[in-house]
């Protein structure tokens, strides 16, 4: 038998391909991977009406995809399962090794692409071939405070090339003293916004003083994604970090130096106090 691993896009319920439905239909188990990304609002409940699956579909969460998974993958040898992914099925690491595992295991595979922020990001102008290495920004804690992510920014801005920055999200979070008890006691679900990402990169560009994070710096906050109530906002980073680009989820894009000209003339329809006071949401 098959896992099948099905990306679902970005916007909403209505993004998964018409091979992808096809394939869900076939399958007696279905798992939501539900830490990498999300579809805001909509739920594995609403998500399994809105397919026509009769059963429920099951919570995939970081520890069943990073060391838990053994049960999901022997049973995709003698039935279809389902691993349904919020954009694109392997844009993560995680799924690619996921991927890894099912076929060192017997398992046959079979990938359903779909539209990811990793492709999806053309939106706001800036032209794809141009982007550099994808960054990650996690939140900062009292006593980690990573800068790697502005290392990586810098290398790609002394190559002439965009920053895509994926920002934190933190889905089923544990407390250490609820994580050292045992206790299956979850924080609430936190999302990293653009504003935020910009004050960590502004305090440590404050430390490093390299001028790719500096207050006249072009960047592009970007919400939602693929959603009819998506937001796009560029500008100076000290403009795009007052605006309020609303619900999550958010991405992050650090201009090159040097940008086309075509670039310019679309992202000027995204210009801070364009249109709406904040961006486009066009």
């Amino acid at each position: 038998m098959v896992l099948w691993m099905i990306g679902l896009g970005l916007g909403d319920a209505g993004d998964i391909t018409v091979k992808g439905r096809d394939a869900l239909q076939k399958c007696s188990l279905v798992y939501l991977e539900a830490y990498t990304s999300i579809l805001p609002g909509l739920g594995r409940e609403d998500l399994a009406a809105a397919y026509g699956l009769s059963g429920q579909i099951l919570e995939a969460d970081r520890e069943l995809v990073e060391s838990g998974c053994e049960e999901m993958l022997e049973r995709s040898k003698y039935e279809n399962v389902a691993f349904l992914v919020v954009g694109d099925a392997l844009c993560a690491t995680t799924h690619c090794d996921l991927w890894l595992r099912a076929r060192k295991m017997g398992v046959k595979v079979n990938v359903i692409h779909n539209a990811s922020v990793m492709n999806a990001i053309a939106a706001c102008g800036l032209q794809l071939y141009r982007f550099g290495e994808t960054i990650s920004i996690p939140y900062w804690t009292d006593d980690w405070r990573p800068a790697s992510f502005y290392d990586k920014i810098l290398m790609n801005r002394r190559s002439g090339l965009h920053s895509l920055c994926l920002l934190d999200i933190k889905t089923k979070e544990q407390t250490i003293e609820n994580l050292m008890r045992g206790r299956k006691i979850y924080e609430p679900p936190r999302f990293m916004t653009v504003a935020q990402a910009l004050g960590q990169l502004i305090a440590i560009e404050q430390d490093r003083k390299e001028g790719i994070c500096s207050s006249s710096a072009l960047v592009v906050g970007v919400a939602r994604l693929g959603r009819e109530d998506q937001a796009i906002a560029f500008g100076k980073l000290e403009e795009v970090a007052r605006v309020d680009l609303g619900d999550p989820l958010h991405s992050l894009v650090i201009c090159a130096s040097e940008l086309h000209e075509l670039e310019r003339e679309f992202l000027e329809f995204h210009r801070v106090g364009r249109e709406h006071g904040e961006g486009s949401t066009g």
